[in-house]
């Protein structure tokens, strides 16, 4: 039996809609498994699943024993995870922010481009509430909270933009594809 597993944001549970629902002619029986993409990102490392959503920021630590699959793959042009702030607050360098997960996509680019920022990981759902509360600096936040986010919060940099000027393009910016368990040789 293969085991499947996505996380339940729009963008993977439209890329599982055609196995759900017999579209896609599968080999043998599956397994289905919905976790939030930092979860699948970890279990990734542990070789968990036979086929698997993930961050492209965790692929070069798996590339040696999974094979990415030719489709469904999810890139933002012009777009994408946004790092949060109060709009009363100027961020310094040595800022503290709430990242959702060592290894996704944002959190590689985020450390990169501020690397004296002080990183925390939460639940991409409890990011907005960490800066409104003051607990965080700044917060990046993804999925949908991007589009609807409180009024007292500002943005301070588009990820999309931190991409730009690290890959020195505009070429769309990789968030998250699926792997599946390399053929042994």
């Amino acid at each position: 039996m293969l085991s499947i597993a996505h996380s339940p944001d729009a963008d993977d549970v439209f890329m599982f809609y055609a196995i759900a629902f017999g579209w896609v002619d599968l080999p043998k029986a599956f397994s289905h498994h919905a976790l939030d993409i930092e979860t699948l990102n970890t279990q990734a490392l542990q070789g968990a699943y036979d086929i698997s959503a993930i961050s492209f920021g965790l692929y070069p630590l798996i590339a040696d024993q999974y094979a990415l699959l030719g489709c469904a793959a999810s890139f933002g042009q012009g777009y994408g995870p946004k790092l949060i702030r109060k709009a009363s607050k100027k961020l310094k360098k040595h800022f503290k922010v709430a990242l959702s997960g060592r290894y996704t996509t944002n959190a590689l680019l985020f450390r990169l481009y501020y690397p004296h920022a002080r990183v925390i990981y939460k639940n991409f759902l409890e990011i907005e509430g960490a800066v409104l509360s003051g607990e965080v600096d700044a917060g990046v936040l993804i999925h949908e909270s991007i589009l609807d986010f409180h009024p007292d919060l500002v943005v301070e940099k588009e990820i999309w933009e931190v991409w730009c000027e690290l890959s020195n393009s505009e070429l769309p910016l990789p968030l998250g594809g699926w792997y599946c368990a390399a053929p042994s040789p």
